[in-house]
């Protein structure tokens, strides 16, 4: 026998026992299906953490009070990063394009009978320039307002709408911790970021906030939460870490170890990169082990069918098949079962991988790799898991096989 002729044998049989043959590749299906969505998913992680981070602002820097050693072991954080830092940084780091310091703090905010609890966000004029953002209605607060303290606030776009509904904030008053503030601007809405959402927050001048809200809590000056710098390029980046450092150092009068912490986009799309890497491959390896699964599937269906048709297989070799005959036969059924299973479950993982993208914000991608890898894998599965049955049926005698049957 050809090996067409042993394809379509193999097909006559596998389609004379449908069920069975459909409930055979399901075990391939489901494993295919599950590990064609799962590094999808996986990749639609990637794209979202990377859109996230690219949202924070472009090139940007983030500068934390304490070393690693002292966020790690301690809650409380060090009050050695102030406003001083920020403005040294802006003027004497040539590749930095922009420097906004915060300062944060949560309180009640109420309008009338309605109140919440706020992340109230000091900060400087440049945030809109270093983070992106624009306003929707009104204006930004500017250096005269910090320069006079002035009681205003500009609010993210979910908090004026909680607080004041349909009608336009701008010109109220707005009561945060017994102190009142006009609302003079609205921002854009731009979604949180990394746990940061800035949709709900309210920002007000720096100097305000250390004066009227937080308060002056370090002896060095007005004390940060953290410093948010824009690199003049994606070019400068390293460059700006590198001065940033070595300010920093002479103004803390370093000796030893940093007593702050720069963080860059780079770092946290590779840390980020690494963590959902190591999520897909982990999510990837347990949809394998249905495939493995579904060839013991094949494997066992296989070995009943041999036990079956011993009286075919003793009556084909009495007149005449070789072992390689019956032998090809029987693989050439389990690869169909498996490559069948493999196509079933690559439509039915692509379906998936579209539904996921439908209905969650995350863009999962559409592998070729993977679909190749999935494909390949469960043919491999077939013929792996086919030898068995096959070299079992292969061997059989035909005269035990007729007296047996």
């Amino acid at each position: 026998m050809n090996i067409l002729e042993s394809m379509q044998m193999a097909g006559k049989t596998l389609l004379s026992n449908k069920l069975r043959s459909a409930l055979t590749m399901l075990g391939i299906v489901i494993g295919n299906a599950s590990v064609i969505t799962m590094i999808g998913v996986g990749e639609g992680g990637q794209k979202f953490v990377n859109k996230q981070l690219e949202s924070l602002g472009p090139n940007v820097l983030f500068v934390i009070p304490g070393n690693r050693e002292t966020q790690r072991i301690s809650n409380d954080v060090p009050k050695n990063l102030v406003l001083e830092d920020a403005e040294a940084i802006a003027s004497q780091v040539p590749t930095i394009a922009g420097v906004s310091p915060e300062l944060n703090g949560r309180y009640v905010a109420n309008y009338r009978n309605r109140n919440t609890n706020v992340n109230i966000i000091g900060t400087t004029p440049s945030f809109l320039k270093v983070r992106e953002f624009d306003t929707a209605t009104g204006r930004f607060f500017t250096d005269i307002d910090m320069k006079r303290n002035n009681q205003v606030t500009v609010l993210g776009a979910n908090l004026a709408e909680r607080l004041f509904g349909t009608t336009n904030p701008v010109g109220k008053q707005l009561r945060i911790k017994n102190a009142t503030f006009q609302v003079i601007g609205v921002l854009e809405p731009k979604g949180s970021s990394l746990g940061a959402d800035y949709d709900e927050a309210a920002l007000v001048p720096l100097t305000t906030s250390a004066n009227r809200l937080v308060g002056r809590n370090s002896p060095y000056g007005i004390a940060l939460n953290y410093i948010v710098a824009s690199a003049r390029d994606s070019n400068s980046v390293d460059a700006a870490e590198f001065q940033i450092t070595n300010l920093l150092r002479l103004r803390h009068k370093v000796i030893s170890e940093d007593d702050f912490t720069i963080r860059t986009q780079k770092d946290a799309l590779q840390t980020l990169g690494q963590i959902t890497g190591a999520l897909t491959i982990m999510l990837a390896a347990v949809a394998g082990i249905s495939l493995f699964v579904g060839g013991i599937g094949i494997m066992n269906i296989m070995l009943v069918s041999v036990t079956e048709r011993t009286q075919e297989i003793g009556l084909r070799k009495a007149i005449g098949a070789t072992e390689q005959d019956i032998l090809s036969q029987f693989i050439i059924e389990a690869i169909i079962l498996s490559a069948a299973g493999g196509l079933v479950g690559t439509a039915v993982g692509v379906s998936g991988i579209m539904l996921v993208s439908a209905l969650t914000p995350l863009q999962a991608g559409i592998s070729p790799v993977a679909i190749a890898l999935a494909v390949g894998v469960s043919g491999g599965i077939g013929l792996f898991f086919g030898v068995v049955p096959a070299r079992r049926a292969a061997q059989l005698d035909p005269i035990v096989a007729l007296r047996s049957a």
